[in-house]
């Protein structure tokens, strides 16, 4: 008998196209919470399991490189800033210090550790509920409205301004800690009525408080912000956005629009919304499962998918999950990315996941144009604010699939493409690099895998890309480049230094910017303090890789601890969110270490 060998047609290579003229959102972050007692576990536990549990949530070099922490103000006996009711809600309240509540169950301990290991500065917290004192049920638990708005009568009075007070309160603590809250919300799936903290306000009494927590805030010398409404859904999202919309203060100081996604994925654009929206909460209640791929929705291929429709399909500015770490006496299932028991620690392929996005898509980073023509492929593509592209591709097949990749409108021309995997029997892997030329690159995606393609440009980068155009499908659209700004300081004699600002995206209200140090002098320098001054109104809400303070319009920043040392010749970049009301001009002069740079 003859066996012959059977032949097949040659099949060409998919073509996926990477446009960076096209722009979409401005990505703030990926993160998770360690609310409830979460950061209190992880604060007592060794100093080894401390770190550990530390760097697999924010490392960006070993772990998910997480970059955001979500808070919970408490409002349990023990546990709550404000544990007596004062005599009227006109009454001076006696707060504790957030040392007197263990660190605010651990969480205060819990931001200082990742601001300090990892520059981590984006931490925002939402309140469950009321102290029971302000509210219409007496009671922290099982829904009831705070006293004062509408339909919320209650014989002790009005608490509505005492509530803003109180959160204003706990915004100060984290102020005065050195860890500013971000932002700050009033309320967490006030649909729910639950047996642990809840609070019900329906859209319209959530506008209403909105109204008074807006001047407060706003007039409290805090850099912190107002976001709502932490909604159970993306189906209850629209009805608290649009009520907030209809409201004119209301919708002026709401900064950000937060929803979780079980009720419904958030899938598609948030209607009638203009600021930013995040989805703040989600996760699944089954036995713990740590696979990367068995089918269920705990998995971390299913998680890929939902980051993926959440950041394409709604155009979310971040992206968290529930919890950050979890142990078996605390559930013990789904809710976290990690498992904590005792000594042990256990990753899930959801944590790896949430590494191929948020280790390579960098705050400010912005998402760009992407397409394929196999639609098996959940493509998406972004591009940070040190001018590197992040390319994120899930392969949904059963089969491997070889791709061309062709960057238009990015800046790189050359350089090279380095692929980092994650799939049943690699976690976040770095892979070698493919070489980048002409603007192309060929690299194969293994079935069922995730793979974020790290793009750095080489020595045909183009000076500029192409003109940028705003896509008409993103509520938060990033700046076209006639509002896109870049200025340095006028050259210096002597100058040892350099400094380049650029404002990466901007919208009405709001801007991110990227500013790179560059060290022109012949020596090393050993940290570095970068000060400049806003010729207009603008204020630092957020900033990355860097620890930035502000007074009037004066703004320094110093090096975070990874990126101090700077060669001869080398440079480094930081980041900042920030706030503008009637000028965004970028400042013109730069300072280093105080020496004026070219």
């Amino acid at each position: 008998m003859v066996v012959l060998g059977m032949t097949h047609p040659a099949y060409a290579a998919d073509a996926a196209t990477i446009n960076g003229s096209t722009t979409y959102q401005t990505i703030s972050g990926f993160g998770a919470s360690e609310a409830f007692g979460e950061a209190q576990t992880v604060m007592n536990a060794s100093s080894s399991v401390q770190q550990q549990v530390l760097a697999d949530l924010y490392s960006p070099t070993t772990g998910a490189g997480l970059t955001m922490l979500r808070n919970e103000v408490s409002a349990d006996s023990g546990s709550t800033i404000e544990p007596t009711a004062p005599s009227s809600p006109s009454a001076t309240p006696a707060y504790l210090p957030l040392s007197s509540i263990n660190q605010d169950a651990g969480q205060l301990w819990f931001a200082q550790q990742i601001k300090a290991d990892y520059g981590v500065t984006n931490v925002f917290a939402d309140a469950w509920s009321a102290p029971a004192f302000m509210k219409t049920n007496d009671a922290t638990d099982n829904g009831g409205a705070v006293c004062g708005l509408t339909g919320a009568t209650c014989s002790s009075g009005s608490w509505v301004q005492a509530y803003a007070n109180y959160l204003k309160q706990y915004a100060a603590d984290y102020s005065a800690a050195g860890d500013p809250l971000t932002y700050i919300g009033p309320e967490n799936e006030a649909n729910l009525s639950t047996s642990y903290d809840s609070m019900q306000l329906t859209p319209a009494q959530t506008a209403q408080f909105i109204d008074t927590l807006g001047p407060t805030m706003a007039s409290s010398g805090l850099s912190t912000q107002v976001e709502c409404c932490a909604t159970e859904g993306w189906d209850y999202a629209s009805q608290y956005a649009s009520a907030i919309e209809a409201d004119s203060t209301a919708a002026s100081y709401t900064k950000v629009f937060t929803s979780h996604g079980y009720t419904s994925a958030p899938t598609s654009v948030l209607s009638g919304w203009s600021n930013p929206a995040w989805e703040t909460e989600w996760s699944t209640f089954e036995t713990w499962d740590p696979a990367w791929d068995d089918g269920t929705d705990a998995s971390g291929f299913t998680w890929a998918q939902h980051i993926y429709q959440g950041l394409t399909g709604a155009n979310l500015g971040a992206f968290l999950y529930w919890w950050g770490s979890t142990t078996p006496s605390e559930n013990g299932d789904n809710e976290g990315l990690l498992l904590l028991n005792g000594s042990t620690i256990t990753t899930s392929g959801r944590l790896w996941a949430f590494a191929n996005y948020s280790r390579y898509i960098r705050p400010g980073a912005v998402r760009i144009a992407a397409s394929s023509g196999n639609s098996a492929l959940d493509l998406s593509a972004y591009k940070n604010p040190d001018g590197s592209v992040a390319v994120v591709v899930l392969n949904t097949a059963s089969s491997a699939d070889t791709v061309n990749y062709a960057l238009t409108g990015t800046g790189i021309t050359s350089g090279t493409a380095t692929p980092v995997l994650t799939d049943a029997s690699a976690d976040a892997t770095t892979q070698s690099a493919v070489p980048v030329s002409a603007g192309t690159f060929t690299a194969t995606v293994p079935a069922r895998a995730l793979e974020t393609f790290v793009i750095t440009p080489g020595g045909g980068t183009s000076t500029s890309a192409s003109p940028t155009t705003t896509a008409t499908a993103s509520p938060t659209a990033t700046a076209t480049a006639s509002a896109s700004a870049s200025a340095s300081a006028s050259a210096t004699a002597g100058a040892t230094c350099s400094v380049t600002y650029q404002t990466t995206s901007q919208w009405t209200g709001g801007f991110t910017a990227n500013v790179t140090v560059t060290d022109t002098g012949s020596a090393a320098l050993d940290g570095w303090t970068v000060g400049f001054t806003f010729p207009g109104d603008q204020k630092v809400t957020n900033a990355w890789n860097a620890t930035v303070s502000q007074s009037g319009e004066t703004v320094t920043a110093t090096n975070a601890s990874y990126n101090g040392s700077l060669a001869a010749g080398a440079s480094t970049s930081f980041g900042f969110q920030g706030t503008w009301t009637s000028s965004d001009s970028p400042p013109t002069s730069f300072t280093v270490d105080g020496n004026t740079c070219s």
